[in-house]
This record gives C-alpha cells, structure tokens and sequence, in this order.
C-alpha cells in the first residue's frame, strides 16, 4: 500500500471523525432553546436534529467546493496530503477542548484556521489563496453581526405583533411553532456545516490526484459525510446545550422561535452564496440579539463575552497547533 493512499485513508476516517463530533458538538446549536423551553423533551430534540442534519448535509455541496478550493490550492502544496491530515487533528482537539469545557465554539473557525495554519507550515504564506480565505473570514465575522441585528429585528417585530396576546397562551402556540422551526435549524445546520467535511475529503482526494479538481463532490463523500454528523447530533452535546438553552438568557418560546428563524434565515443565506459560517456563533449571536431586543438586562453578558473570547481566539490557536501538529507529522511522512 502507498504512502500517498494510507495518507488519503487517515484523511478520510479523520474527517468523519471531525463530522461526528461537529454532529454532537454543535447539536445544541438548533435544540438547545426548543429544550430549553421544553416544546421537545431531549431524546425527542436530538432525534429530530439528527434526521434534519442528515437530510440537510445530502441537499447541498456549493459549501463543499468553497472548502476544497478557496482557502488553498491543492495543487501548489507539497505535502499536501499532510498539511490537510494536520489540520483535522487540530481542528478535532480543539473542538474536543471547548466541548468539554462546555463552550460553544465553532467548528467552522477550528478547520478553517487549521487549514491556514497547516499550509503556511508547509509553504509559507503564498500558500494561502487569499481571495477566497479573505471572502470566508469576512463571512465568519459578519455572519453573528448580522444574526445579531436580525435577532433583535424579529423579536422587536414579534413583541408588536403579539403584544395583546394573553402571555400563557402564546408561550404554548409557540411551543409547538417551535418544534417546526428546531426542525428548520437542524436542516439548514445540515446544509452548511457538513459540507466543511465534503469539501475537505475532496481537497485530499484532488491533492493526491484520486480525484480530478473539476468532478465535483462524489456522492460517497457526500452521503458518509451527512451520516457521520447525523450520528454525531444524534449522542448530544449536553453541556453546550445548557450553556447556548440557560446561560445566555431565560428563553421562552417566543423567544425561541425568533431565535431559530434568525439563525435558519442567516445560514441558508449563506449556504446559498456558497460560503462556510460559523453556525456556532450564528445562532447564539441570533439568541444575543433576541435578548437584547426582549430585555437588556435579561441577557448573561459574562457568558456572551466568553463566547466572544473563543470566537476570537479559535482561528490564530487552531493555526498555530495544525502548524505544531504539521511539522510532527512531516518527521514520519
């Protein structure tokens, strides 16, 4: 077996492996305010965020093709073969960190930062394709500024259109509105996030010349890729469930609702432009901004700073630990 192949097949499993624990990382992303509320009962959540994600990841591949060719060319890499394995076990420790430590990272900025980092380890900076890595970074850092704003827009429309509504009454319409927009959440989660997957599966296949660079994202990956999330979503991510579903704000289902639709709203855009966004910091920044427009001092602003810090600091630390992890590799392959 060639050097060149058993690479391509660590590369694979590792992506999978990525796509699981994105599944059960981010779970909490679309079910934590339906949990929160109680509209689902938890097994009932991640249940139907499993289903939706899964649905959602085999709808899409315009995010894939993004991944595999805009942040750098697969073909100016030497190694490239290594610089991508580096870059998913970077992207999987750190997401394994903020897991555990229950913080509501984003997968999104692990990869992509461990990808730069990687690269610039085994190239230098030319490596990069900065059209397309600049494009991203601004779709990362104004994707939660928008999720924000519109946040705050639909609740301030809701509390208008709602305002002579007996308070009870409404909270339990919404309870059952809400399961159909969890459910909206849980898919367009799907058609962005697993494609980042897909796209770094076809940058290996392209690298390693299995693949030619314009035959598209082959369904296999596509379909291994959808599967490994669903099963992901479907173990849970319990602690960042109680930290996006408590620990920014008290939600109620109205809340909820407005929520959801801002963060479904935000990432379809974005899935439709082609372009990978933190679904992480979308929909929390989307509960931010819902919190905001309900009550100022409503909102747990320590936790939202916190969320901000690992915002911030995810892309230069994954960088840094992919450029470790490159040169470690690089010793053995």
């Amino acid at each position: 077996m060639s050097l060149v192949l058993i690479l391509t097949i660590l590369i694979v499993i590792g992506a999978l492996a990525f796509d699981f624990i994105n599944g059960f990382h981010d779970t909490a992303n679309a079910i934590a305010t339906s949990v929160s509320t109680k509209a689902l009962k938890p097994r009932q959540a991640i249940l139907l965020a499993a289903v939706m994600n899964l649905v959602g990841a085999l709808t899409f591949t315009g995010v894939a093709k993004t991944v595999s060719k805009d942040i750098v060319d697969p073909f100016t890499l030497h190694n490239g073969s290594v610089v991508i394995l580096a870059a998913l076990i970077s992207a999987i420790f750190w997401n394994l960190l903020t897991w555990y430590y229950g913080i509501p990272s984003s997968s999104s900025h692990a990869i992509i930062g461990s990808i730069a980092g990687a690269a610039i380890a085994a190239e230098g900076f030319n490596a990069l394709n900065y059209t397309g890595f600049i494009k991203i970074i601004e779709a990362l850092i104004l994707s939660p500024i928008l999720a924000f704003v519109v946040g705050y827009i639909v609740y301030s429309i809701f509390k208008v259109a709602f305002k002579n509504l007996n308070l009870a009454k409404t909270n339990k319409r919404f309870r059952y509105i809400q399961i159909a927009t969890a459910a909206l959440q849980s898919y367009s989660h799907g058609t962005n996030d697993a494609q980042k997957s897909m796209g770094i599966i076809t940058l290996a296949l392209v690298s390693s010349k299995y693949l030619s660079p314009d035959a598209g994202i082959p369904f296999w990956v596509q379909l291994s890729c959808a599967v490994a999330m669903g099963l992901g979503t479907s173990i849970g991510g319990w602690k960042i469930i109680k930290t996006v579903g408590g620990k920014i704000m008290k939600i109620r289902p109205v809340n909820g609702v407005a929520a959801d639709i801002t963060g479904a709203a935000i990432i379809f855009g974005a899935t439709y432009i082609h372009l990978p966004v933190s679904t992480t910091h979308v929909i929390s920044s989307g509960i931010l901004g819902v919190g905001a427009s309900h009550r100022l001092k409503g909102v747990k602003w320590d936790t939202a700073k916190r969320m901000l810090i690992t915002w911030v600091i995810t892309l230069p630390i994954t960088a840094i630990i992919a450029a470790i992890v490159f040169y470690i590799l690089n010793l053995f392959f």
